[in-house]
């Protein structure tokens, strides 16, 4: 069992990340933990593996949890085994079957006899046969890194197993093993991730936000099933509180103006009936109270409602309060703009593909290209941006405008604020004025404007490249995104779906994320 009480969690700088989380998670339950970038997820996770102390409330655990974090260049300079945190164990077993049998060692084992031959099972499981466990970490990919850690489950056979963004690196065969895996197990299982296939996998579905911890009994599916209803009500209740501002101005002024006309008129009789000058003087400054305190009233009313309705406006989903159009590509559909005729290339001599590569692209479709991690898709992407020549083979391309935007999100200056960046793009030569109304359209305020690119997160970096795509004065030709949904969270995820929805040129997508590509419409496979 998992308990957070009262937990809360304060930055160094003195930032409330959260406050006041109150869960409890049952024995073998599998829970994923989702929630907009910055929300705390990640913190959260740590927290419950032990790796963070809450700064209010408890987090209590059964048993030590197993926990695969995120990110892992702080074990480069480790072996596997001791990024395993195995490596006592296998040097005590090799120097008791070499006659060293010492108390120490005995201790050090604890009766672990098949570590070696577990470790080597669990390796394999991942297809990391090859891998020597006295291998730095720093040697491999992040796909292999990532397998490395998750063959330590079946290593350590803990009770509770944490994972943090477990599909960032995997290649579709490396999750499906992964999904798998989240089925059969009979742990006490928690994993904040992005993956939509990978969520719909858990029982119950946790929602991280500024109102704290949401649950949901059920998979993604039946999450966004909920919050659809949620979101629907949401706007409902958007839309009747705007006209209940609207009607609340027209009584105001309706008021205000039958409170005039009284006035007027009863000015008028008093200085008709000839009372003294003190008399109308008291009788004015009667009306102007009796006017005020209307107006103090509406005033009053006005401000209630109007804060009503900015609370509801604050959490509608930023999905929601943003405007995506992007102009039309100038190409007619169905034209050819990239043909391969037995394509190969070759790093140190040694030729890429084991068969050559021959395919067809035509203007106004949509493809993936698919293949394990190391297979050769970027650079498949750069023969068809021309910044690589096959070694053999021809490659034709029409001239096409093309833009590629890759997983660094590269084609953003850091160099430059966030304003100077949309304005590289302003081919139209809009205002001033109008490039800043297409930057508040993609969630960028004046506060924003002079923010510097470097500090933007991988969302906001991706929202910034949306939004000079609208502000172009022609769409790309064709649009290539690599691992486009990889440190996305679901939100930003769901953005550029919508986005890419509205772009009727040629897509060309590299994602081992199958929930997305059936999202973004594929047609057509580009397979290694």
């Amino acid at each position: 069992m998992l308990n957070l009480q009262g937990a809360g969690y304060i930055h160094a700088n003195g930032d409330l990340l959260f406050s006041d989380l109150n869960l409890t998670i049952n024995k073998y339950e599998k829970i994923a933990l989702i929630g907009n970038n910055g929300a705390g997820k990640s913190t959260l996770l740590k927290i419950l593996a032990g790796k963070l102390l809450p700064t209010a409330g408890h987090a209590k655990t059964e048993s030590a949890p197993y926990y695969v974090p995120q990110l892992f260049g702080q074990f480069n300079d480790f072996t596997i085994a001791q990024a395993l945190g195995i490596e006592d164990k296998l040097k005590a077993l090799n120097e008791i079957l070499n006659g060293k049998v010492s108390d120490e060692n005995l201790g050090i084992l604890n009766d672990d006899w098949t570590i070696e031959e577990r470790s080597s099972e669990a390796l394999s499981f991942w297809q990391l046969e090859g891998l020597d466990l006295n291998q730095k970490m720093e040697s491999l990919s992040g796909g292999q890194k990532t397998s490395v850690f998750l063959a330590g489950i079946a290593i350590h056979r803990p009770a509770i197993v944490l994972l943090d963004e477990p599909t960032n690196h995997l290649d579709l065969e490396g999750r499906s093993r992964l999904y798998d895996y989240i089925r059969s197990a009979r742990v006490t299982l928690v994993v904040v991730s992005h993956d939509r296939t990978l969520l719909n996998q858990m029982e119950k579905i946790c929602e991280l936000s500024q109102r704290g911890i949401t649950l949901y009994g059920g998979n993604y599916d039946f999450y966004t099933t909920q919050k659809k209803i949620e979101n629907e009500a949401l706007n409902n209740d958007l839309k009747a509180k705007e006209k209940a501002l609207r009607k609340a101005k027209e009584v105001e002024r309706e008021s205000l103006e039958r409170q005039q006309k009284l006035d007027a008129k009863g000015k008028k009789k008093q200085e008709k009936a000839g009372l003294p000058t003190i008399s109308m003087n008291t009788l004015k400054n009667n009306a102007e109270k009796s006017t005020a305190k209307l107006k103090s009233v509406h005033t009053e009313k006005l401000g209630h409602i109007s804060a009503e309705l900015s609370q509801l406006r604050s959490v509608l989903p930023d999905a929601d309060k943003m405007k995506i159009g992007f102009n039309a590509a100038a190409l007619h559909k169905g034209k050819s703009i990239v043909e391969a005729k037995e394509v190969n290339f070759a790093f140190n001599g040694r030729l890429l593909w084991k068969e050559p590569v021959s395919f067809q692209i035509f203007s106004g479709r949509r493809y993936a290209v698919k293949g394990r991690n190391g297979s050769g898709k970027t650079t498949l992407i750069k023969l068809i941006l021309g910044q690589l020549q096959p070694l053999m083979g021809s490659l034709n391309r029409s001239g096409v405008s093309a833009m590629y935007i890759d997983q660094d999100y590269s084609m953003i200056d850091n160099q430059l604020t966030v304003y100077e960046q949309a304005q590289q793009y302003n081919s139209g030569a809009l205002q001033e004025h109008e490039v800043k109304i297409r930057l508040n359209r993609f969630l960028f305020s004046k506060a924003d404007w002079d923010k510097p690119c470097s500090a933007l997160s991988g969302g906001e970096k991706m929202r910034l490249i949306l939004c000079s795509l609208t502000i172009g004065n022609q769409s790309p030709d064709l649009l290539i995104l690599d691992e486009p949904t990889n440190n996305l969270d679901i939100q930003n995820i769901e953005i550029l779906t919508s986005a890419i929805n509205g772009y009727q040129g040629t897509l060309l997508v590299i994602s081992h994320d199958e929930y997305f590509l059936n999202q973004v419409q594929i047609e057509h496979v580009i397979r290694f």
